[in-house]
C-alpha cells in the first residue's frame, strides 16, 4: 500500500456555521517533546480532553469538541494532536497512522493535557474519545491520576496498554450493536469491558445502541459520507442525541466542583 497523501497542516474546519475557527491553538510540553493542542470553551469551566479517531485531528473531532464545549453550562474542551500534524485522508492512511502510534506516549499526552487544563482554570478534568480515542480514554482512566471521569465511544484498550479492571475514575462507554471491529469495539468487546468495569468497583455504565454500527456519532455531511463509503450507512439521530445526553449527565455529575 502507498501512504503518499498525509496532510501535514491542519484541515480546514468543516461543517460549522462560521469559517473562523473557534479554537485557540496552544503548545503543551511533556518530557522532551512539545505537541500542539486545540482549546475551545469557557475559560474557567471543567475541562475535557477530547481524543481523536484514527483519522487524526480533522473536522469531525473538532465538531465533537465544539459540541462538548456547549453542553450544559459549558465545558473547556482540549484536543491534543497525537499524530503531530498528520491526518489520514483515507482508510489506508488512517490505519497506517494508528499502527505507528506510540500508545504509551499518547497516554502521556493525555496526562499533560489534563495537567494543562488543571493549571489553566479547570478544577476537574474528564477525558473522552472516539474509536482509537475511546480506547485511549479508558487507558487514561487507568493510568492518568489527573483524570476525574471518562466517557469512551466504541473502543477498548489492549490488555498490554491498560486493564479496565484497574480504572480509577468513573467510566461511561458507548457502543453500536452492529459494530464489526472484533475485539476492539464489537458487542463482545463491549460486554467484556462491562465485566472488567464491574470488577473495578468504580462507577460505570456501558450502553449499546441497537441498529448502530461503528462511529455512529459522526454526523457531519463529510462524516456521514465517509461512513457510507466504509459500509456503515446507518443513520440514527435519536441514538446520537441519547448518547450526548448521557455524556452530559455523566460529565456534569463527576466534574462538578
Amino acid at each position: 500500500m502507498r501512504f503518499c497523501r498525509l496532510l501535514l497542516t491542519e484541515l480546514h474546519f468543516h461543517s460549522m456555521a462560521t469559517t473562523a475557527s473557534p479554537f485557540k491553538k496552544i503548545q503543551i510540553q511533556r518530557d522532551d517533546t512539545t505537541f500542539d493542542a486545540y482549546v475551545v470553551g469557557k475559560e474557567d469551566a471543567s475541562g475535557i480532553v477530547v481524543i481523536q479517531e484514527w483519522w487524526g485531528v480533522d473536522y469531525e473531532i473538532k465538531n465533537h469538541a465544539v459540541k462538548i464545549s456547549q453542553l450544559g453550562s459549558g465545558f473547556k474542551a482540549l484536543i491534543p494532536d497525537l499524530y503531530r500534524g498528520k491526518v489520514g485522508l483515507d482508510v489506508a492512511e488512517a490505519q497506517h497512522l494508528m499502527d505507528g502510534l506510540d500508545w504509551q506516549g499518547a497516554v502521556k499526552d493525555i496526562a499533560a493535557s489534563a495537567n494543562w487544563l488543571k493549571a489553566n482554570g479547570s478544577k476537574k478534568v474528564g477525558v473522552t474519545g472516539f474509536c482509537m480515542g475511546g480506547a485511549l480514554s479508558i487507558a487514561g482512566s487507568v493510568l492518568v491520576p489527573e483524570v476525574d471521569a471518562a466517557v469512551a465511544f466504541y473502543g477498548v484498550p489492549s490488555s498490554q496498554l491498560a486493564d479496565p479492571a484497574q480504572v480509577k475514575a468513573p467510566v461511561q462507554a458507548h457502543f453500536g450493536e452492529l459494530d464489526n471491529f472484533v475485539g476492539f469495539s464489537d458487542i463482545t468487546a463491549a460486554k467484556a469491558l462491562e465485566e472488567k468495569l464491574k470488577a473495578s468497583g468504580v462507577p460505570h455504565e456501558v450502553h449499546i445502541y441497537p441498529g448502530n454500527a461503528h462511529a455512529f456519532m459522526n454526523r457531519s455531511p463529510e462524516g456521514i459520507e465517509r461512513r457510507k463509503n466504509m459500509g456503515m450507512p446507518d443513520e440514527d439521530e435519536s441514538a446520537v442525541q441519547l448518547a450526548w445526553s448521557r455524556f452530559e449527565t455523566w460529565m456534569t455529575h463527576y466534574l462538578s466542583s
